[in-house]
C-alpha cells in the first residue's frame, strides 16, 4: 500500500518527538520558578531550584553506585521530602522506583524486596524494627541507606553504613540525566495487596505517569500554583501520581509524616492548603477533631476521595466544614484514580436521597483513560445500561499498567479480550456513569487499604481452636470497612475473642486484623460453601 503524503518524509526526529515522562515537569518548574516554594516540611522550606538540585544529587549518587536502567531502588519512607526526591532522582538515574507500604509486615516486605531484586533500599529510621526483620528474611542484600528526618528525628536503629544526606552529598547537583529512550520504559513498581497469594508487582511506564499528571490537574481543578497537603500515602500508587503532577502546576507540597487532626488543620490554616486527597478515614479524622485541634480557615479546600463513598451525613458535614468533595475510583493497576464522578450543577437541586444516589456513583472515565465500561466477563459484551444489570468493570487506555512483573499468565488474564479486568462488579447507568455494587474477590477496603479476606482467614485457620472461619467487611463509620470474622471452634476447645485478635496480630499487619469476632455456626450451601452474603448482613448488626 502506498504511503499517505502525510507519512512520506515526515518521520520522528529528536526535534519533533520526545518520549513522554513526568520528570521534565520538575526541570521546567525549576527553570521557570527557581525561587518559588516547592516543599514545606515542619519548619523547613525548599524552593524548586533546591528540589531539582537535590533530586539530581540523588540520581548522581545512585549512578555512582552503578545503578542504571532496569535496576530497582526500593524506598520505605513516610510523606517526607526524601520521598519526593526519590520520585524524580530514581527515574533520573534510569532505575525503577519501588515504594514499600509502611504498614506491611516483615514477611511481605521481604517477598517484595526479593521479587523486585532490589539493589538499593532507602529506609526511614522510624520503620527500622520491621525493615530489619524483612532484610533478615530476604534473599537479596541491597545497599541500605538510612533516612533520619531532620525535622522530626525518629531515633530508630541505623540499618546501613550511611545515612541519606551523606549518600547524596557527593552527588552532582547538575547531573546530566537522560530521559527514557522509550516512554514505555518502567518508571515505578507498586504491589497489589495479594488477594489470593503473593502480591503482584504492578509496573507503571513513563507515558502513563506523564498523562496522569495532565489528568490530575484537570480532574481536581488544580489550576496554577496549588498548595497540596500530603494526607494520601505517597507509597500508594505513587501518591496517585501527584508527586509528579504538582511540578506541572508549580505547586507546593506540604508534607505530613502522619495523618493527625491537629497538624492537618494547622497546615490548612497556616499554608492556605487548596487541595488534598485520601480515603474516607481522613474525613473522619478531620470531623472528629477536638476543639483544641481545630483551626478556622476562610477558603474552600478541594478534597479528592476514593474507596467506598462515605454516608450522606459525612459528606454534608465535610461540605459544611469547608471542603469541596470529588469522588474518584481506581486500582493500583490504573495508576490510582481512573474514574471521576463528574458533578453536574443541575444535581444540586435534587432532593436528598436522589442527590446522594448521584454522589455514590464512581462516575465516568478519567481524562487520560480511553475506555471504561461494564461487561459480562465471559462474553465480553457490555451489559445493559439500566443501572441494574451486573457485570465486571473494565478499563482500556494509557493509564492502565504495563503489566505484572515476572507474571506473564496473570498479565494475560488481566488483559483478556483487550480490556483490563478490574475484578470489581458494577452496573452501567443510562447516562454512562458506572457504580460499583460488589467486589468479586471479597476485598475489604479499610482506611483506603485493601485487605484480603482470604489472608485473614488463613491466619485464623492456623489457630488450633478454629475449625471454620469466614471474614467479611463490616461497615465502619471511621474506617469505611473493617474485617469481621465468624468462627466455628473445634470440638473440645475454647478460645476468646481477645485471644484470636492477639493471635492475628502475630500473623498479620495490625490494620488487617479483625476488629470483631463472632462465634457461630457458619451458614452454608448444600455443597458446603460458606454463604458470605448472609454473613455480611449479620456483620451489620455486630
Amino acid at each position: 500500500m502506498a504511503k499517505s503524503p502525510y507519512e512520506t518524509d515526515l518521520g520522528k526526529t529528536p526535534a519533533n518527538y520526545q518520549p513522554l515522562t513526568p520528570i521534565f515537569f520538575l526541570d521546567r518548574a525549576a527553570r521557570t520558578f527557581p525561587d518559588s516554594t516547592a516543599i514545606i516540611h515542619g519548619k523547613s522550606r525548599a524552593t524548586y531550584g533546591e528540589f531539582h538540585a537535590r533530586a539530581r544529587r540523588l540520581a548522581s549518587a545512585l549512578a555512582q553506585k552503578g545503578i542504571g536502567r532496569g535496576d530497582t531502588v526500593s524506598v520505605m519512607l513516610a510523606n517526607t521530602p526524601a520521598m519526593l526526591e526519590a520520585h524524580y532522582g530514581v527515574p533520573m538515574s534510569g532505575a525503577v522506583l519501588h515504594c514499600l507500604n509502611t504498614r506491611l509486615d516483615a514477611a511481605v516486605l521481604a517477598f517484595q524486596l526479593d521479587h523486585a531484586e532490589t539493589k538499593i533500599l532507602i529506609t526511614d529510621r522510624e520503620f527500622a524494627p520491621t525493615v530489619k526483620q524483612a532484610l533478615e528474611k530476604a534473599q537479596v542484600k541491597p545497599l541500605v541507606i538510612d533516612y533520619d528526618d531532620p525535622e522530626f528525628a525518629q531515633g530508630g536503629e541505623m540499618l546501613g553504613e550511611t545515612d541519606y544526606e551523606a549518600f547524596i552529598s557527593p552527588g552532582d547537583p547538575e547531573f546530566a540525566w537522560s530521559p527514557p529512550e522509550d516512554e514505555w520504559e518502567a518508571i515505578s513498581l507498586n504491589y497489589t495487596s495479594g488477594t489470593t497469594g503473593n502480591p503482584k508487582g504492578v509496573v507503571y511506564h513513563h507515558r502513563g505517569a506523564a498523562l496522569m499528571c495532565y489528568a490530575n490537574t484537570l480532574a481536581t481543578n488544580m489550576g496554577r500554583f496549588p498548595v497540596y497537603l500530603w494526607t494520601l500515602p505517597m507509597f500508594h500508587c505513587n501518591g496517585w501520581c501527584f508527586p509528579w503532577s504538582l511540578s506541572m502546576a508549580a505547586g507546593v507540597h506540604v508534607c505530613l509524616r502522619a495523618v493527625r487532626a491537629g497538624p492537618m488543620y494547622d497546615a490548612i490554616a497556616d499554608h492556605k492548603v487548596t487541595h488534598l486527597s485520601g480515603a474516607p478515614i481522613v474525613m473522619s479524622i478531620l470531623l472528629r477533631a477536638g476543639e483544641d485541634e481545630r483551626r478556622e480557615f476562610s477558603h474552600r479546600v478541594a478534597f479528592a476521595h476514593a474507596a467506598a463513598p462515605p454516608p450522606e451525613a459525612v459528606l454534608a458535614k465535610m461540605e459544611k466544614a469547608g471542603f469541596d468533595l470529588t469522588h474518584l475510583y481506581g486500582l493500583t493497576e490504573t495508576y490510582g484514580p481512573a474514574t471521576l464522578n463528574e458533578w453536574k450543577a443541575e444535581w444540586d437541586d435534587l432532593e436528598s436521597s436522589k442527590r446522594m444516589g448521584k454522589k455514590i456513583r464512581q462516575g465516568v472515565r478519567y481524562p487520560a483513560l480511553e475506555g471504561l465500561t461494564v461487561m459480562d466477563p465471559q462474553t465480553m459484551e457490555a451489559v445493559a445500561n439500566d443501572g441494574e444489570t451486573l457485570g465486571e468493570v473494565m478499563f482500556r487506555g494509557n493509564i492502565v499498567m504495563k503489566g505484572y512483573l515476572k507474571n506473564k499468565q496473570a498479565t494475560q488474564d488481566a488483559f483478556a479480550g483487550g480490556w483490563f479486568h478490574s475484578g470489581d462488579l458494577g452496573v452501567l447507568h443510562p447516562d454512562g456513569y458506572i457504580q460499583l455494587k460488589d467486589r468479586s474477590k471479597d476485598i475489604i477496603i479499610s482506611g483506603g487499604e485493601n485487605i484480603s479476606s482470604i489472608e485473614v482467614e488463613d491466619a485464623l485457620y492456623k489457630h488450633p481452636a478454629v475449625s471454620a472461619a469466614a471474614v467479611v467487611a463490616k461497615p465502619d463509620e471511621k474506617w469505611g470497612e473493617t474485617p469481621c470474622a465468624f468462627i466455628e471452634t473445634a470440638s473440645g476447645t475454647s478460645v476468646s475473642e481477645a485471644e484470636l485478635i492477639a493471635w492475628c496480630r502475630e500473623e498479620l499487619a495490625r490494620f488487617k486484623c479483625p476488629r470483631h469476632i463472632v462465634f457461630t455456626e457458619l451458614p452454608k450451601t448444600s455443597t458446603g460453601k460458606i454463604q458470605k452474603f448472609k454473613l455480611r448482613e449479620m456483620a451489620k448488626g455486630v
